[in-house]
C-alpha cells in the first residue's frame, strides 16, 4: 500500500514537473510574441486618445474603459479562435486578410485627411450627433472597429512566433498577450488623457515647484491631446501601408518593399549616429504614403463611382 502511494505520489510530481515547464515554456513564447508586437503596440497607444479628445472630461475614463472592453473582446472572443484557425487550416488567407485590414485603416485616414482639407467631415459629425450620448457612442463604435485592425495584426504578429508550440500553448500564450497588450495600451491612454487632473491635483498642492509643474501639465494637456489626435490620425496610414507592405513582399510583389527599403538604407548611410533611427523614419513616412495612395483610391473608388439607388 506504501509503495503503491510512493509511486501515485511519484507521478503527481513527474506531472507538476511537466506541468510546471509547459507553464514556462508559455510565459516565455507569451513575452517573445508580445515584444515583437511592440511596434503595433505604439501605434495603437498613438491612435485611441483621439477618440476622447473634444468629449467631457468626466468620461473620459468611462469611454477609455467601454474601448478597452470592446479591444479585449476583439481579441479573446474573435481574434483569438479565428488566428488559431487560420493556421490550423488556411494559414495562407492571413496575410490577405491582413491587407484587407490595413487597406481599411488606410481608407479611414484618408476620409479623415480629406475633411480636414475640405472641414466638413468631423464638424458635420458633430452636428448629426444629436446628443452627448449619441456622440459618445459613435466615438466607442470607432475606436472598437480601428482597434480590431490593429488587434489583428498584434494577434497575427504574435501566432507568427508561436510556430513551435502546441495548439494548446498558442491559445494560452495568445490569451496572455492579449490581457498584457490590452492593459497596457489603455492604461497608458487613461494616464494620458487624465494628465490634466493629475497636474490640476499638483498645482493645489503646497510647494512652489510641485505648483509649477501642475500648471505646466493643465497648460500642456491641449496641445499634447491635440497633437496625439493628430498622431493617432498619422498612424493609421502609416500603420495600413506597413501591413500592405508586408503582405506584398510575403507574395513576391517586391518592387515597393524594395523601394522602400532602398531608400531606408540609403538614408541609414548618409544620416552618421542617427542612420537607426532616420531609416526607420524613412521607412515609415514611404509606408504611410503608400497607405495614403492605397486609401485614396479606394476613397476615390467609394465616393466617385455612381451609386445604384
Amino acid at each position: 500500500m506504501a509503495g503503491g502511494l510512493f509511486a501515485l505520489l511519484d507521478d503527481i510530481a513527474v506531472l507538476a514537473k511537466l506541468a510546471a515547464a509547459s507553464l514556462d515554456d508559455v510565459a516565455a513564447a507569451a513575452g517573445k510574441a508580445g515584444v515583437k508586437a511592440a511596434g503595433v503596440v505604439i501605434d495603437d497607444t498613438a491612435v485611441t486618445p483621439r477618440y476622447v479628445v473634444g468629449l467631457s472630461p468626466s468620461r473620459e475614463l468611462p469611454i477609455i474603459g467601454k474601448i478597452a472592453l470592446g479591444s479585449l473582446r476583439n481579441k479573446l472572443i474573435f481574434l483569438l479562435p479565428a488566428a488559431l484557425l487560420l493556421s490550423a487550416f488556411a494559414p495562407w488567407a492571413i496575410t490577405p486578410i491582413l491587407m484587407a485590414g490595413g487597406t481599411f485603416l488606410c481608407f479611414e485616414a484618408t476620409e479623415k485627411v480629406i475633411g480636414a482639407i475640405t472641414s466638413k467631415a468631423d464638424d458635420n459629425d458633430a452636428v448629426a450627433a444629436a446628443d452627448a450620448k449619441q456622440l459618445e457612442d459613435r466615438q466607442v463604435s470607432g475606436a472598437i472597429r480601428t482597434d480590431l485592425i490593429l488587434s489583428a495584426e498584434i494577434m497575427a504578429i504574435a501566432l507568427s512566433t508561436l510556430d513551435d508550440q502546441s495548439l494548446v500553448n498558442q491559445a494560452i500564450a495568445l490569451a496572455l498577450v492579449a490581457v498584457a497588450i490590452t492593459a497596457g495600451v489603455y492604461g497608458v491612454v487613461a494616464l494620458i488623457v487624465k494628465m490634466d487632473d493629475i497636474g490640476l491635483a499638483l498645482a493645489r498642492r503646497p510647494g512652489t515647484m510641485t505648483q509649477a509643474i501642475g500648471r505646466g501639465l493643465v497648460s500642456a494637456m491641449p496641445v499634447v491631446l491635440s497633437a496625439l489626435s493628430t498622431i493617432g490620425i498619422a498612424a493609421m496610414p502609416w500603420v495600413g501601408g506597413q501591413i500592405i507592405v508586408h503582405g506584398l513582399e510575403q507574395f513576391s510583389l517586391t518592387p515597393i518593399p524594395d523601394w522602400i527599403h532602398h531608400a531606408s538604407e540609403t538614408v541609414r548611410g548618409t544620416a552618421g549616429a542617427l542612420g537607426d533611427a532616420a531609416s526607420w523614419a524613412c521607412a515609415a513616412f514611404l509606408s504611410a504614403i503608400i497607405g495614403l495612395i492605397v486609401g485614396g483610391i479606394v476613397a476615390g473608388v467609394l465616393h466617385l463611382v455612381p451609386r445604384r439607388h
